[in-house]
């Protein structure tokens, strides 16, 4: 198992990008408070978060390949780190064009955050405070509806994520808000 400290080191050393960085540490902060909230092991939860996509800048799909590139290049260097199956099967899961079903709480938390997270800091961008501090459920979900905003963010998985986690959707975005707010600054928001 790597320590939080390995995950972000190795994140580091495949992704350049601050926006992709930002993303991940938005996704290891969800995931993070998912996994208190429901009991879980926080390291394993967060770095699973931190490293969901990790290979996405050296080895992008956009063929949406099942076993090559994203995610599954770099769930095998995972797997030859001897990172746990249930958490590699949760990276591999939250993208649902490798057809790895997401039947652990980790797996099905990794997949409702995902696109949230990236949805929740689009709409706080666009904000004149650029906060989460003020970013409401109805604002979110406002913003859900119109479809030229965010375009990149897949709406139906962000829905069909609230619906496998099992929590109604205004929960679901009201606990991410939360969960991120604290931690504004790391993601570049704020003043």
């Amino acid at each position: 198992m790597l320590t939080p400290e390995e995950a972000l080191e190795l994140m580091h050393e495949f992704t350049e990008s601050d926006a992709l960085r930002k993303h991940m540490y938005s996704v290891e902060i969800a995931m993070r408070a998912y996994a208190r909230k429901s009991e879980e092991d926080e390291a394993a939860w967060a770095t699973v978060g931190l490293l969901h996509d990790y290979d996405y800048e050296r080895f992008p799909n956009d063929a949406r390949l099942a076993t090559e590139q994203h995610p599954s290049h770099g769930v095998q260097l995972l797997r030859e780190r001897g990172y746990p199956e249930t958490l590699c099967e949760a990276i591999l899961g939250h993208a649902q064009y490798t057809g790895v079903a997401r039947v652990t709480p980790v797996a099905k938390t990794l997949f409702a955050v995902d696109e949230l997270c990236g949805f929740l800091v689009a709409c706080a961008l666009v904000r004149p405070s650029r906060s989460l501090q003020d970013l409401t459920v109805k604002s979110v979900k406002k913003k859900l509806k119109d479809k030229a905003f965010a375009r990149g963010v897949n709406r139906e998985e962000l829905l069909q994520g609230a619906k496998e986690l099992g929590v109604p959707l205004e929960e679901h975005i009201q606990f991410v808000i939360e969960a991120l707010r604290p931690e504004e600054e790391r993601l570049g928001l704020g003043s």
